[in-house]
């Protein structure tokens, strides 16, 4: 059985501060500052966590860089040993894991389930790192002389997670990343740190080696000292545009390699031939999953005039099923992170009715099954939403879905390609053709063609264009082994063989 002694100590209770984790175990650092971690839906505070001083994550840093010097030496089978290991941990205490996630985000369990199982299979894919980070040989390319290539790791990278996904995406990254030899730094969101600690936890338990692992909870101090450390090689980061063109900006002028994930607003347009049930279905399961806290969430429906009417009834019609509140009662959507957010997107209600938008479903001041002061909004639908509108615009992250009515393909592939957003998008049509010149013309990363969240398998990679991604590399899948590793070509002449002697002993690895 699986020894639980490390991860039970890193659970949180209500009277948890939550400490950094360097060096393999729990670290309080010297600074003396914290913030507060909310139940979302209670709309209390449940614990604290630590900020950390510029010299808190540079001391993370020296430690992440002492363990790198050893763990790039590891064989190849011991880190796919760890790494499997580590995979075998969190899918059997998955259902703890949830409930952290349930508690500090607010997403309702099964979904919180489904971010784990995403999560992992980024996991298996790294497990097959002897395959991913193997090189290319030439022999013979001029006489006597063989070209060959080498992957190798960079030594301390930094990873900037964001709130909406405290497991899955330092998944994406740090599984990759440690593969492929390196040593992490994680800075998670200080609006739901548990889980990243928890997972700390299961590294060590799998037998990952102190120091190669490490988190340091905080604010911008700990970020700038991130992107400004002489140690740190390249930075991997998920959040807003505005912060995103920040950490590449600042990364990349600092010598770091970065790539850097940004926002979203993505499309889904609905042509007149589509099945209008899938398409409702797929709308209101893509627009309210995980209360609209998703990169990949579809927040605008083009939808064709002929078919827009009975596209809206539909979706409304499914709106009114879904039982909003606590995540612990088996309800559909939670709650929002915090009360400020929840704040900001209701104001958009307002500012889409002010622009001409007819509010067709209002999901502000509903009544929800959990604690009235949670920070609630619920399914908020929008019809015939102004492109002017802030609205239409900006990125909300929350449960508003926004209906915008076009006259055909050509007006809802143009909306699509003028956004200054590339994130992810979606058609919705049983004409082949169709969706052949869609997946050519529109001008997105991550495409669904009668699929409303394309996020792609681990064995692809993840990203999207404009300014939903700075820097090349995407995330995960072969990106991801690309970014975490630098590439050495070597030109050999021997002139003479070498003899290893005689052993008749069947090879092993080691």
């Amino acid at each position: 059985m699986t020894d639980t002694t490390t991860l039970e100590r890193t659970t949180p209770s209500a009277t948890t501060i939550v400490d950094h984790w360097v060096g393999g175990r729990p670290w309080q650092g010297e600074s003396d500052r914290t913030g507060e971690v909310y139940n979302p839906a209670l709309g209390t505070v449940q614990r604290e966590v630590r900020f950390a001083t510029a010299e808190d994550t540079a001391h993370a840093i020296s430690v992440a860089a002492e363990a790198a010097a050893s763990w790039r030496n590891v064989s190849i089978a011991k880190r796919q040993q760890i790494m499997f290991a580590f995979r075998e941990i969190v899918n059997a205490r998955k259902d703890e894991l949830a409930r952290i996630l349930t508690a500090e985000h607010g997403k309702v369990l099964s979904d919180a389930l489904g971010e784990i199982a995403r999560g992992l299979e980024v996991v298996e894919f790294a497990c097959g790192l002897g395959h991913l980070t193997k090189g290319a040989y030439s022999e013979n390319a001029s006489s006597g002389i063989d070209v060959y290539t080498l992957r190798q790791p960079l030594g301390v990278v930094g990873i900037i997670s964001p709130f909406n996904f405290p497991a899955m995406v330092p998944m994406w990254f740090f599984s990759v990343a440690l593969a492929a030899g390196n040593a992490v730094v994680l800075k998670p969101s200080e609006k739901d740190p548990s889980a990243a600690n928890w997972m700390a936890a299961a590294l060590t338990e799998a037998g990952l080696p102190d120091g190669v692992f490490n988190v340091v909870h905080g604010d911008k101090v700990a970020v700038d000292t991130l992107l400004g450390h002489p140690d740190v090689a390249a930075i991997s980061f998920v959040g807003s545009t505005p912060i995103a063109r920040y950490v590449y900006e600042t990364g990349t002028r600092n010598g770091k390699r970065v790539q850097a994930l940004g926002g979203a607003k993505n499309h889904m347009l609905v042509l007149p031939d589509a099945d209008l049930d899938l398409a409702a279905d797929a709308a209101v399961n893509a627009g309210f999953g995980s209360a609209g806290e998703r990169c990949m969430a579809i927040s605008v429906v083009l939808a064709v005039d002929t078919v827009a009417d009975e596209l809206v009834e539909k979706i409304a019609e499914r709106m009114g099923r879904l039982r909003t509140g606590d995540g612990t009662r088996g309800c559909d959507m939670g709650p929002l992170i915090t009360g400020a957010h929840r704040d900001k997107v209701a104001s958009y209600v307002d500012i889409a009715a002010g622009d001409g938008a007819e509010v067709v479903v209002d999901g502000r001041g509903i009544e929800v099954d959990g604690d009235p002061n949670g920070f609630w909004v619920g399914p908020t639908l929008l019809d015939n939403v102004p492109t002017s509108s802030a609205a239409y615009r900006d990125e909300i992250f929350g449960p508003v879905l926004s209906v915008v009515r076009v006259t055909g393909y050509e007006e809802g592939l143009g909306l699509i390609n003028a956004s200054d957003f590339g994130n992810g998008t979606a058609i919705f049509t049983n004409d082949g053709g169709a969706a052949r010149r869609f997946q050519h013309e529109v001008n997105v990363g991550m495409i669904g063609i009668n699929v409303p969240i394309p996020v792609p398998v681990a064995y692809h990679s993840f990203g999207g264009w404009k300014a939903s991604l700075f820097g090349d590399a995407k995330a995960y899948g072969p990106h991801g082994f690309e970014f975490f590793t630098a590439e050495k070509a070597v030109t050999s002449r021997w002139l003479d063989p070498s003899h290893g002697g005689l052993n008749l002993g069947f090879p092993q690895h080691s």
